[in-house]
């Protein structure tokens, strides 16, 4: 039936129109913002759990950034402590040379005191952003330093900050509240010759006086004229296990810095799969796209067309009435 009233084929093609420029429309957004789920009415599940790790990936980002502070920090300890090494292993071949026949024991202490004072410097030198590991003036003795490490997310959703932890205790050089919390002004007890016998004796020696509160009962090693043979070699014994102590600390750093290096490198790659992971799950493919925009243009002036001739079957009505 033909009527003037109703026309069914303009209706149909008008709604078949409808549905292909909804598709246009769909297809362009995919391609102009590169995601094929861009709002939570796209697919509601594919944008939570893009939303989520885009969330995660924002705190491994910081997590990154604050494991590059630790390596700084650490960096830094390890240069002063390395620095250090050698100006104890200076001050040891100086003990060395005193003890020769002969030697003005008083010049090689001027050596030393200079030597002392390179190591101060180099101490108090090792800070970085505030924090020293290898010098102490607080009223507390030097601590466990925590540095952030990592985040996590268990399956239950619940998340959490991983840590990685340092004792400064064992770095610390110089403490001028506590000399017992330094290795350079804190005590060391050797055993060392008596002078005419065969017998021996204990001694305390210690390299630097940080002039603190509480202070230390053993000798400061320093020469003078009278100095004698025995008592430098007690001092070249206490140097050598201060030597073997600062050692032991450089190596803990140089382990540290290893793992801060090897967490950062693991966080960078696994933002990478995250970054991955969240593309397959909402990124458009743009191939794709660009081929059903073609094929909705063609089929978006065939439409038009349709619509023209369902309209203009109305006009020929007219003719029946000639």
């Amino acid at each position: 039936m033909t009527s003037i009233m109703t026309n069914t084929a303009a209706m149909a093609a008008l709604q078949t129109l409808r549905s292909i420029d909804s598709n246009m429309e769909s297809t362009q957004n995919h391609i102009s913002s590169g995601f094929r789920v861009d709002t939570a009415a796209d697919n509601a599940a594919y944008w939570s759990i893009a939303t989520t790790m885009r969330s995660d990936n924002k705190a491994l980002s910081t997590v990154a950034d604050a494991l590059g502070l630790g390596a700084a920090k650490t960096d830094t300890a390890y240069t002063a402590m390395e620095s250090a090494i050698d100006v104890v292993t200076e001050i040891k071949a100086k003990l060395v040379a005193a003890r020769e026949p002969g030697v003005d024991k008083t010049k090689i202490n001027a050596e030393l005191k200079e030597l002392k004072n390179q190591l101060s410097s180099i101490s108090q030198s090792a800070s970085f952003s505030g924090e020293n590991w290898l010098y102490n003036e607080s009223t507390t003795q030097a601590g466990t330093k925590e540095m952030v490490a990592s985040f996590q997310r268990d399956s239950s959703g619940n998340v959490s900050v991983g840590t990685l932890e340092f004792n400064t205790k064992q770095t610390t050089l110089i403490d001028t509240k506590s000399q017992t919390g330094g290795l350079l002004t804190t005590n060391t007890t050797v055993t060392q010759p008596v002078a005419g016998t065969t017998a021996t004796t204990t001694a305390d020696y210690y390299l630097i006086d940080a002039n603190g509160t509480s202070a230390n009962t053993g000798t400061e090693i320093s020469l003078s004229a009278t100095t004698s043979n025995e008592d430098i070699e007690g001092m070249i014994s206490a140097i050598d296990d201060v030597l073997l102590k600062m050692t032991d600390a450089a190596a803990n750093l140089g382990a540290v810095n290893s793992r801060i290096d090897m967490q950062d490198n693991f966080v960078s790659d696994l933002m990478d799969v995250i970054d991955r992971g969240v593309g397959r799950l909402v990124d458009a493919d743009m191939n794709e796209e660009s081929t059903k925009l073609k094929a909705l243009q063609t089929q978006q002036q065939l439409g038009i067309q349709s619509l023209s001739i369902a309209n203009s079957n109305s006009q020929n009505l007219l003719s029946l009435f000639r």
